[in-house]
């Protein structure tokens, strides 16, 4: 086996994922103009509410994860409080933001005008919502580590369904999202494919997943219009979860020594 060969071996579910974005995007973007808006706002709010549930579902998994002899729970709370505020001085949301009005502005200088007014709202939600899931980083972990593309083609079918109805809302701004789906999946995989002896049921994933968890309620709630958080602002604590993980292990185990 070469190295290319190697290397899609590894990032195969990211790449059926893109494709099932992109091509989700491009049909919602073109029914956008026949479904009524009352009928875009009932996929949203499903949307949301799904989003919701799993997110509750998943952070509250923190409770059963613990790291030496403390809480799971407190390690996820310590990472969200110093991750937000790393992310608000960061201004990541703005960042972010800016990122997707490059995107509309380059279109625009392109003769484009479909779908674009709301495209930054749309690049960033469905940005947010493909790649902070559980599912991304559990996905990326087994298809990096062991070549199984399995849990990341499911979640492409999600994806898919999910890039039709906002896109049917938003405009092709969803479309672009594949971009941070395609750096943020596939590199988490060829990492996990260097990472010796690493397990997709290492207490570390459990946290990631919990602290996800608690992203996708706040991104719930975002889409179904109930507050307006900053949850871009929130991503450092994916960075400090396993470093604060590495820093309690290794403080319990010379403790106990």
């Amino acid at each position: 086996m070469n190295v290319w060969q190697h290397i899609w071996q590894q990032t195969s579910g990211t790449g059926l994922n893109v494709l099932a974005i992109a091509l989700g995007s491009v049909l919602g973007s073109v029914l956008g103009d026949r479904l009524p808006l009352r009928l875009q706002q009932v996929m949203t709010q499903s949307l949301g509410l799904m989003t919701l549930v799993l997110g509750i579902q998943l952070a509250g998994g923190l409770f059963r994860v613990r790291v030496g002899s403390i809480d799971g729970v407190i390690v996820a709370l310590m990472a969200m409080l110093l991750g937000g505020m790393a992310g608000e001085g960061l201004n990541l949301e703005k960042r972010l933001d800016w990122v997707g009005d490059r995107l509309k502005g380059w279109l625009l200088g392109h003769g484009s005008t479909v779908g674009l007014s709301r495209f930054t709202e749309g690049f960033v939600t469905a940005s947010l919502l493909f790649c902070i899931g559980p599912m991304a980083i559990l996905g990326s972990l087994q298809n990096g580590l062991r070549g199984d593309a399995t849990l990341l083609g499911l979640k492409s079918a999600l994806d898919g369904v999910a890039a039709i109805a906002f896109s049917s809302a938003y405009g092709i701004g969803v479309a672009f999202s594949a971009l941070p789906v395609l750096l943020y999946q596939g590199g988490l995989s060829l990492l996990a494919g260097l990472m010796a002896g690493a397990s997709p049921d290492a207490p570390v994933v459990g946290l990631l997943s919990g602290v996800g968890g608690l992203m996708l309620v706040g991104l719930g709630l975002n889409l179904l219009a109930v507050t307006r958080m900053a949850i871009a602002n929130f991503l450092p604590a994916l960075v400090l979860t396993p470093l604060f993980y590495a820093v309690v292990e290794a403080g319990s185990a010379w403790l106990s020594a």
